[in-house]
C-alpha cells in the first residue's frame, strides 16, 4: 500500500476488557484460529503479555525445527541450498524476520521510546478500551527496517491492551509470502483482501493501526463509520490529522477527502513523543479518538452526507485499489 509522508504522533493507552471472541470476519480471515489466552502486558512489571509470550515461543520453536531440520540434512550428507538467514528475492526466511522482529522490539524498550509513548497513550480514552485491532500499510517488514519498527511497536500496543494476536488483523497488498507467513507465525489474522480502508467495526471498540498511511485511507475508514456511536468506538494511530488540514488546500481536503475535514472539529488527538533513533519511522504519528460528546455537538448536516468516496478527481491517491495488487512474491 502506497504510504504517505508524516510528522509526528500520540497517546492512549488502557487494558482491554476480558476476552470476547473474534468477530466474523476475524474467524474468516486467513490465521486467525485460536485465542491465545490473555496474560498482563509485558514491560509493566508483570508477566509478559499474549503477544510478547507468542512471539518468544514462536520464535524458538520456528528456529529449533529449522536447526533440526539442516542437522538432517546434513547427517544424510547433504549440501544445504537454501539457508533461511539468507537473502531471496522474497527477503530473509521466517527466522531471520522473526529474530530481527525481536531485536526491534528490544530496542524500541531498551531506548525508552515505548516507555514515553505508551505514557502518552493511555490519556485519551475514557470509554470502552479496543477488543480488537486492524493494521493497514506497514509494507515489507521483512526488509525495511522501518516498517519492522513500527510491527515491533504494534506488538507492544497489542501487549498493553491485552488484545490477543487473534484478534489483530492486518492487510498489506506489498506483503510477500514469507511476511505472510511471519505474521501468521505470530498468530496473527492476515485481511483477505484489500478493503481500501472500508472496514465497518460492526460495535466492537477498534483500534485501528495505519501508519504513514494514505491520506484516502483514513477518509475511506471515516466513511464506512459515520455515525456518532460507531466513531466514538474507534482509535486511529496514524498520520496526523491537523497535519493532514494544514499541508493541504482547503478546496482538496474538502473535495477529496471531505471526511476528514468534516471529522476535524469531532476529534482529539495527541502525537507520539519525538526520538532522534526513530524520527523516520514515527514521524507524524498521532492517536486520534473521537470523543462522543464533541461529534454529537457538530452540525446534524455533517451526519447526513454518507456518500461513498470515489477519488475521481485526485491526482494523488497514495494508495492501492482493489484489483491493483501486484501477485505477492515468495
Amino acid at each position: 500500500m502506497v504510504r504517505g509522508r508524516a510528522r509526528r504522533g500520540g497517546p492512549w493507552l488502557r487494558e482491554a476488557a476480558a476476552a470476547r471472541g473474534c468477530s466474523a470476519r476475524f474467524r474468516d480471515a486467513p490465521g486467525c484460529s485460536g485465542i491465545p489466552p490473555l496474560a498482563p502486558a509485558a514491560g509493566s512489571g508483570r508477566a509478559p503479555g499474549p503477544v510478547t509470550a507468542h512471539v518468544t515461543a514462536r520464535m524458538a520453536a520456528v528456529a529449533g525445527g529449522r536447526r533440526a531440520g539442516r542437522a538432517r540434512r546434513r547427517g544424510r550428507g547433504k549440501k544445504e541450498e537454501n539457508d533461511e538467514e539468507e537473502e531471496g528475492e522474497g527477503g530473509p526466511g521466517i527466522e531471520a524476520v522473526l529474530r530481527r522482529l525481536r531485536e526491534a522490539r528490544d530496542d524500541l524498550l531498551s531506548s525508552g521510546f515505548w516507555a514515553a509513548s505508551a505514557g502518552a497513550v493511555r490519556a485519551p480514552l475514557g470509554a470502552e478500551p479496543p477488543a480488537r485491532c486492524v493494521c493497514y500499510g506497514l509494507g515489507r517488514f521483512g526488509r525495511c527496517p522501518i516498517a519492522r519498527y513500527q510491527l515491533a511497536f504494534l506488538l507492544l500496543l497489542l501487549d498493553e491492551l491485552r488484545v490477543p494476536p487473534a484478534r489483530c488483523a492486518l492487510f498489506d497488498p506489498a506483503f510477500s509470502a514469507r511476511e505472510a507467513a511471519a505474521l501468521r507465525e505470530l498468530g496473527l489474522c492476515l485481511l483477505p483482501e484489500n478493503e481500501e480502508g472500508k472496514h465497518g467495526i460492526e460495535g466492537a471498540a477498534t483500534l485501528f493501526y495505519m501508519v504513514h498511511c494514505g491520506k484516502a485511507l483514513y477518509n475511506n475508514l471515516l466513511w464506512s463509520n459515520w455515525s456518532p456511536a460507531a466513531l466514538s468506538k474507534l482509535v486511529i494511530i496514524g498520520n496526523s490529522f491537523r497535519g493532514i488540514e494544514e499541508r493541504l488546500l482547503s478546496r482538496i481536503l474538502q473535495r477529496d477527502y471531505s471526511y476528514i475535514a468534516k471529522v476535524l472539529k469531532g476529534v482529539e488527538e495527541v502525537a507520539l513523543p519525538s526520538h532522534p533513533r526513530y524520527l523516520d519511522t514515527f514521524n507524524d504519528t498521532s492517536v486520534h479518538w473521537f470523543p462522543l460528546d464533541k461529534l454529537q455537538e457538530l452540525s446534524p448536516e455533517v451526519w447526513d452526507f454518507v456518500e461513498e468516496p470515489m477519488y475521481q478527481d485526485c491526482e494523488d491517491l497514495e494508495i492501492i485499489r482493489k484489483g491493483e495488487e501486484a501477485p505477492a512474491k515468495s
